[in-house]
């Protein structure tokens, strides 16, 4: 378990100014009305296309490889309301950290929360699938609402920005655990804790199998989800949450169970998570997270790289 940091005058350190700079923006223009702030954060994204022409590429490569059907045009269209997401999701970082609870509960919009009672029902604990969309931060403090959990977690290598990210994830939920650390995730799951897992990302090599994701036949995929999965107490739900475009907040999903999950092949357990992400993906694609290099890893080192 990751304990909450303490305030420490180190962190006045002049090498941190800049972040706090950084951070008081952030928190003065969490207080502006939501509706500008989307305003805000489109603009921000067409500075992000300017300024960040890797992470572009990055994100118009992504979406040749899974979409290989649309036009350049289509493409591009796409890639521009993506970074427009993109920047609003950095100014909804303010609004999940810091945000009065009374201010945030009137965008919550939860569906199928029955679904996850059933899966709590006779103390079970719950791995609840969560994936990279742009407004993972706001999922998580909406979630809290719903029924607070404990996550994974991977620390930030800017001592203030670890002390702010700690804080502010924690604000309505449990507790947070190394993202290594796999026990501490068993036992959490053993107490009957909702455990949040992202199994949508490129970790590498070790662990994970190469199957299937869009039109990409080998994308490296964990196979963690069916390590914590096969824990005795354990029940697998999928959450989603997606931005409405009509600027009156978020819809927090919760999907029915897995059934017959693990089911005791790998390759083909990771081929049905990837599965899951496809269908999440096609509600928001604008909303997912492009710029990240999903698919950097190949079965073999010598094989020719995605992004060249």
């Amino acid at each position: 378990m990751i304990e909450k940091p303490k305030f420490q005058l180190y962190f006045l350190h002049p090498k941190f100014w800049l972040t706090w700079l950084g951070v008081l923006f952030l928190y003065l223009v969490s207080w502006l009305p939501y509706r500008l702030q989307l305003i805000l954060g489109k603009g921000l994204g067409r500075l992000f296309k300017k300024a960040m022409p890797r992470r572009v590429n990055i994100a118009r490569r992504n979406l040749q490889l899974c979409f290989p059907d649309y036009s350049d045009e289509q493409i591009e269209e796409l890639v521009n309301r993506n970074l427009q997401n993109t920047g609003i999701a950095y100014f909804e970082i303010g609004i999940a950290w810091w945000w009065p609870d009374w201010r945030i509960k009137r965008k919550l919009h939860v569906h199928g929360q029955e679904n996850l009672r059933q899966a709590q029902a006779g103390g079970k604990g719950v791995l609840m699938l969560l994936f990279h969309f742009l407004s993972l931060e706001v999922h998580a403090r909406l979630h809290g609402f719903v029924k607070p959990a404990v996550g994974l977690y991977r620390p930030h290598n800017n001592a203030v920005m670890e002390f702010l990210q700690t804080r502010g994830r924690g604000r309505s939920n449990k507790y947070m655990i190394q993202r290594r650390d796999v026990k501490g995730m068993l036992q959490a799951i053993a107490k009957g804790e909702i455990a949040g897992y992202l199994p949508d990302q490129d970790y590498g090599r070790r662990r994970v199998e190469f199957v299937p994701f869009f039109n990409v036949p080998d994308a490296s995929t964990t196979t963690g989800t069916t390590l914590f999965a096969k824990h005795p107490n354990c029940n697998v739900i999928v959450s989603r949450c997606v931005r409405r475009n009509d600027g009156t907040g978020y819809d927090v999903f919760y999907e029915p169970m897995l059934s017959d999950f693990p089911s005791g092949d790998d390759k083909a357990d990771a081929a049905r998570i990837n599965k899951l992400v496809e269908r999440a993906v096609e509600q928001a694609p604008e909303q997912y997270l492009w710029v990240h290099r999903r698919f950097k890893t190949r079965p073999r080192e010598d094989m020719q790289s995605y992004y060249n």
